[in-house]
């Protein structure tokens, strides 16, 4: 059945120009995996009658049960296109995830690849996950096409005129490139969406058919005898042809004062919409006539088929998915050696200049080796893992001895580096793994034997002086929390290595041990926990008792501090004084996002928060540092004037805000958009005096009782919740949304049906078991998609029980095991 070997694959590898490594993303449930398996038969892994059923890349049992993807997976596929170049094609493709939970899925994805398939369902338009993902490909400089999918369903089932239907096709474009023209900093060229460009597809994935402007101006061109680049630009937007005169014309009344049909509809969707109706109705006279018109073969069993089946069939032989795509990601997609020279910046974090940068950049196999493993993947041997990733320059073999760097590496230190040798070189085919002896650089590859020296991501290279490459910024964040122990307790020691594999294999789950000795798995969201559980279930071999899914608030305060707050140190020899103030709105994000961080220059950071966020000058340059983890969005200042041992206790300041902003005053959670201003302090001569057990939980309490001052709250998460539904349900879903919470933003009709977009503001709290109470209440017509938007104030008094905000604060200092009721400000505050 494969028409490749492994030996074949290797000899393409060293033909950059002929290399395209891919991605495919989009919204849940808009066709991904089916489309995928066009291009997997057209390689010759599945038969052609079974793509679109098949599901190749679901490898995982659950991914079939559900019908969603989960993880991404990766398949090398080999392609002959003669009529485009005489050496073949090695295409790199990787069908990632379209649920909001696995986000991070799309982000491993992403970095190692240079291009992606952007798959939007044409009676569904661009939904919110879309724009996520998207978004996602043009911060990581991912060059899009676009696929405009099951048109199918406005053929058959909606029975739109060809009018409607180009409408329908030109709003998506131009949603599309509404996000393309926010997020594109202009360094991949131009990469607007236009169909007479051909970098816009149009068909069916579960039928297996597709095409580009560019397929049917060839058919046309030979016809009329006419330039097919030229024809391509005819053939969309407003362009009509008049057979009578037999030319072109930009209105639409012939010359004979006939009303014309645009080029697009007449051209092209007529002869596919005369063709399905044909199909539908059995009319096997009007069939025949149309094969050889089309001058169309197919066998005798194959005329026997009825209806969608035949459609499909005739619809593979005229205008195949496989070749139309392949066609456009050839032609519109970078090679490697391209891609890498304007993706170097946002990949590497050392000097753009240095050997490993110009080698990255040249996608130079001779170079230093530059590899980037991007997520860990569960081998057969379930206690071992591949490491998954790409080779940005230089080459990968079997036996190679290599330097393993981990996030926390810094240069020129040892933590985190380890010197090993590489056991095996693989590459993915799905769920099966082919060895190859050596990758060279612009390849995706896996590794084995490396798994046990890294967590999740990391740096592999043979360069001494080499940096790590950048760290991938993910669009969700993990806030759903699951208490997890095992349902025999004598085995926690099974559960505990479960948790550590669980760990390696999810980019984004978080395996936390309490200090209570509680073992909790925190997701970023219902399905992500539910979908961790399972897999710790498989990992651990025991069966696992799980609690009530739990949501992550935020400490934060509403006021500056309402006076100057002293704490001092245990042995009353030393004095701090401060204030706090809640941070400037949209500096919290900013600080998230990576935009304003301890990394950046201080110059360049003091400017951005004197211009952006009102920041005087003085206290923009004296910032020690960002809590908690040195990186949360809370920052610690120094406003303090000529003091004396001051930065010999910095440290421990430090330390003691780190401390601080990790466990809140409130009911133990982490803090977020606080600023904590050290506006004097005392201290005594003798260091022995002014060291860390003095200084440490000082610089806390202080905090503390300047947080105290100011308001203290708590912020909960909020999810941005689309619904999509027939209008006349759409009271019950409002009805829904206010019994939990939701406030709802917008509503727009879906143009051409009857179908209806709610969008609503959701809290994560409300969130739970929300899918199952909507499809109650609408018997199953409505479908909701919820995506981490924001953090927003809880009301109430945090000191009223009573109150939404008391309540809750008791109910986690409760779980928690922490005493009952917030400590007073006694406790923290001292008097001069």
């Amino acid at each position: 059945m494969v028409k490749y070997s492994g030996d074949q694959v290797r000899e393409i590898m060293d033909n950059q120009e002929n290399i395209r490594n891919m991605s495919v993303i989009a919204h849940v449930d808009h066709g991904k995996t089916t489309l995928t398996d066009s291009l997997i038969a057209k390689a010759g892994l599945i038969d052609e009658d079974n793509a679109g059923d098949v599901r190749f890349c679901d490898t995982r049992k659950d991914e079939v049960e559900r019908g969603i993807t989960i993880k991404s997976t990766s398949v090398s596929l080999c392609y002959n296109v003669e009529e485009l170049s005489p050496d073949p094609f090695l295409i790199n493709l990787i069908d990632s995830p379209g649920h909001v939970d696995f986000s991070s899925e799309v982000t491993a994805a992403l970095r190692v690849t240079d291009g992606a398939l952007v798959v939007v369902d044409c009676v569904e338009g661009v939904c919110v996950q879309t724009e996520t993902v998207l978004r996602q490909a043009l911060q990581e400089k991912i060059k899009p096409v676009l696929m405009i999918n099951k048109v199918d369903r406005q053929l058959l089932e909606l029975q739109l005129d060809p009018e409607e239907m180009y409408q329908n096709f030109l709003r998506t474009i131009e949603k599309v490139n509404s996000i393309i023209a926010v997020y594109d900093d202009g360094t991949m060229g131009d990469i607007m969406i236009d169909p007479a460009k051909g970098n816009c597809a149009f068909g069916s994935g579960l039928m297996g058919w597709a095409f580009t402007l560019r397929t049917f101006a060839k058919i046309y061109a030979n016809k009329l005898n006419a330039d097919p680049s030229k024809m391509m630009k005819k053939l969309w937007g407003d362009w009509y042809f008049d057979a009578e005169g037999k030319k072109w014309k930009k209105s639409p009344i012939s010359d004979s004062g006939k009303k014309l049909e645009r080029a697009f509809n007449e051209l092209i969707l007529k002869p596919i919409q005369r063709l399905a109706k044909n199909a539908m109705t059995n009319n096997e006279e009007g069939i025949n006539k149309i094969l050889r018109h089309l001058n169309i073969e197919i066998k005798q069993e194959d005329r026997e088929l009825r209806e969608k089946k035949l459609l499909k069939k005739i619809m593979q032989k005229w205008i195949n998915a496989a070749d139309c795509l392949l066609e456009m990601v050839i032609f519109h997609l970078p090679s490697p050696k391209f891609a890498q020279q304007y993706r170097v910046s946002c990949l590497y974090e050392g000097p753009l200049d240095d050997d490993c940068a110009q080698a990255i950049r040249n996608c130079d196999p001779n170079g230093p080796l530059m590899f980037y493993v991007s997520k860990l993947v569960p081998s057969s041997d379930k206690s071992r893992f591949i490491a998954f990733g790409r080779v940005f320059s230089g080459k990968i073999a079997s036996g190679q001895k290599v330097r393993i760097m981990g996030p926390k590496y810094v240069y020129g230190e040892k933590e985190d580096l380890y010197i090993k040798n590489i056991q095996r070189t693989v590459i993915m085919m799905g769920k099966i793994v082919e060895p190859i002896g050596d990758i060279p650089c612009g390849n995706l590859a896996g590794l084995i034997g490396v798994d046990q020296f890294l967590v999740k991501t990391g740096t592999i290279t043979d360069h001494e002086e080499a940096h790590l490459f950048k760290s991938m910024k993910y669009s969700v964040s993990p806030i759903v929390r699951v208490a997890v122990k095992p349902k025999n307790t004598a085995e926690i020691a099974k559960l505990v290595e479960g948790l550590v594999r669980l760990s390696k294999q999810d980019s984004l789950v978080q395996c936390i041990t309490e200090e209570t000795g509680e073992h909790v798995i925190v997701g970023c969201g219902e399905l992500h926990v539910e979908i961790c559980l399972r897999d710790l279930q498989e990992l651990s071999g025991i069966e696992i008792v799980a609690s009530d899914p739990i949501v992550t608030y935020k400490e934060t305060i509403l006021n500056n501090s309402s006076q100057v707050c002293l704490s001092k140190a245990p042995n009353k020899l030393n004095r701090l004084w401060a204030t706090a103030e809640p941070l400037a709105q949209g500096l919290s994000e900013a600080i998230e996002l990576g935009k304003v961080s301890s990394l950046q220059d201080p110059k360049q950071r003091s400017q951005a928060l004197f211009n952006q966020y009102a920041w005087d000058l003085n206290d923009s340059k004296r910032i020690w540092c960002f809590g908690p983890e040195t990186t949360g969005p809370n920052i610690l200042v120094d406003q303090t004037k000529g003091l004396q041992y001051l930065m010999e206790v910095r440290d421990h300041i430090e330390s003691g805000f780190q401390w601080a902003t990790k466990e809140g005053v409130l009911c133990g959670e982490q803090m977020r958009g606080i600023r904590v201003n050290i506006v004097d302090a005392m201290l005594h001569s003798d260091p022995v005096h002014r060291g860390s057990r003095q200084i440490m939980p000082t610089a806390r309490n202080v905090c503390i009782a300047s947080i105290l001052t100011a308001s203290p709250t708590l912020q909960e998460p909020i999810y941005m919740v689309e619904i999509q539904c027939p209008y006349e349900v759409i009271g019950n879903v409002y009805q829904c949304l206010t019994a939990r919470r939701g406030i709802v933003q917008a509503e727009e009709p879906v143009s051409g049906t009857s179908m209806t977009v709610v969008k609503a503001y959701l809290p994560v709290a409300e969130s739970f078991g929300f899918s199952g109470h909507l499809r109650s209440m609408t018997s199953g017509q409505a479908f909701p998609q919820c995506v981490f938007d924001h953090w927003d104030v809880v009301s109430g008094d945090p000191y009223d029980v009573n109150s939404t905000l008391g309540g809750l604060i008791r109910n986690v200092r409760q779980r928690k095991g922490l005493n009952e009721g917030i400590p007073p400000l006694e406790n923290f505050l001292d008097r001069l």
